[in-house]
């Protein structure tokens, strides 16, 4: 795939805002019924006021929605039968994908929220409040407060944290969403393999910024849009990974490192890889950078066999980096789940800074059909360097399905090599 092929492979907005469409018709009909008995909430308010959204908020709202317009309040309501009534109190409405709850020339806003509780009766109310989830923790003070108002003392009593809820919904990946994330996927390894070419670096001219904005523009004008700034960084003969004033020019003999990510049809990536630049007189990079990667490698392999449905994510990062020492390793990993978001609701497998653990998001599980970004780095020391350590950091993304883990579109176990 080249540049040129995205650019004319691209769904037009039009085209894209009806497969968004089609994708949360069937994310509503079918998956959240499920999660919603999942995690025993029998109604779910979700509440948000524009430009302060939450962030679950928007994957629930339908295209071309851009915003919460002044108030939304949406309201799920599981039925004895385990179907979903889906209602918004909202003034505009949101056509076929919600029903409307509320006449504004009749009633409050609040207090339409009020009979539709006392309607449904129900014995748990979700509200996205967490102390240890950001995207369930999106509930504003002043609308908690209204809705503990408007509910009073009896049905405020049965309000609970939606984290559970609201953690499934934004990891979970439908059947149809996952036919076309490889495909999204390929984009970034298309667009870093465009990036470590000489058609954008050269030598002894180029700088890492240069790249940085070239990585930006091409995403601008492809119609991704990048989720980070993204980082280029050299490691060379005499220049750590750690250096406090790194060279930022690029130059001949370097170990390149990129971070890229964006969003397409809603739907996030990161992707970290390697290229080196030859040098005079070389046809292929030093041995012993071939072999740090079939290291970073090899830590991939063991973190995604440790990956299993119902596992922590804190289970999952004490048994991978024992497994990884064992075999004379120096891992660190700091994997997270991909989706709605970058660093996605889910189960975080370790940071940079906390190997031990983390508490809150590492106590969560995984669960089947869930993405994730498979992130991490070893250090060993590069003989052709006079054994200076050197960093080789991954990152590629990945899918837990039918309890294996496997890759959407593969991972870097070759070198880009530029000359």
């Amino acid at each position: 795939m080249t540049l040129d092929t995205i650019r004319a492979q691209r769904l037009p907005l039009r085209a894209q805002a009806d497969l968004r469409n089609t994708w949360l018709r069937e994310r509503l009909d079918t998956l959240l019924p499920e999660l919603m008995a999942r995690t025993g909430i029998d109604l779910w308010i979700v509440a948000a006021r524009e430009y302060n959204e939450d962030p679950v908020i928007m994957t629930l709202l339908p295209e071309p929605a851009m915003s919460a317009r002044r108030r939304t309040i949406l309201c799920f309501c599981l039925r004895p039968d385990g179907g979903i009534d889906r209602l918004t109190l909202d003034r505009y409405g949101f056509g076929e994908f919600y029903q409307r709850g509320w006449e504004p020339e009749r009633e409050d806003q609040f207090a339409a929220l009020a009979r539709v509780v006392r309607e449904r009766d129900p014995q748990t109310i979700g509200l996205n409040i967490s102390a240890h989830s950001a995207f369930a923790d999106g509930l504003t003070h002043h609308e908690y407060t209204q809705i503990v108002a408007a509910l009073g003392t009896a049905f405020s009593e049965r309000i609970r944290s939606a984290e559970l809820l609201c953690d499934g919904w934004l990891e979970r990946r439908i059947p149809s969403e996952l036919a076309l994330y490889p495909d999204i996927v390929a984009l970034g390894h298309t667009l870093i393999a465009e990036a470590y070419s000489p058609r954008v670096i050269q030598p002894g001219v180029t700088s890492t910024e240069d790249v940085v904005w070239w990585f930006r523009q091409t995403m601008h004008d492809l119609g991704l849009r990048a989720w980070f700034q993204p980082t280029v960084e050299i490691q060379a003969h005499g220049q750590r990974y750690d250096t406090s004033a790194p060279r930022t020019v690029i130059q001949p003999g370097d170990l390149l490192h990129c971070d890229v990510g964006f969003y397409s049809l809603g739907l996030a990536t990161d992707h970290q890889q390697h290229a080196y630049v030859l040098a005079a007189g070389e046809s292929d990079a030093p041995a012993g950078l071939k072999t740090a990667l079939r290291q970073g490698n090899r830590l991939q392999d063991i973190l995604m066999d440790e990956m299993l449905p119902a596992r922590s994510g804190n289970d999952i990062l004490r048994t991978a980096l024992t497994r990884a020492r064992a075999e004379g390793l120096t891992p660190q990993i700091y994997s997270h789940p991909l989706g709605y978001h970058g660093h996605a609701a889910g189960a975080i497998i370790g940071l940079w800074d906390q190997q031990d653990g983390v508490t809150g998001r590492g106590d969560y599980s995984l669960f089947d059909g869930t993405v994730h970004s498979i992130e991490l780095n070893i250090k060993t020391p590069l003989p052709e360097w006079d054994g200076q350590e050197i960093r080789i950091a991954l990152e590629e993304d990945a899918l837990l399905s039918g309890g294996n883990m496997r890759w959407l579109h593969g991972r870097q176990e070759l070198l880009h090599l530029i000359g």
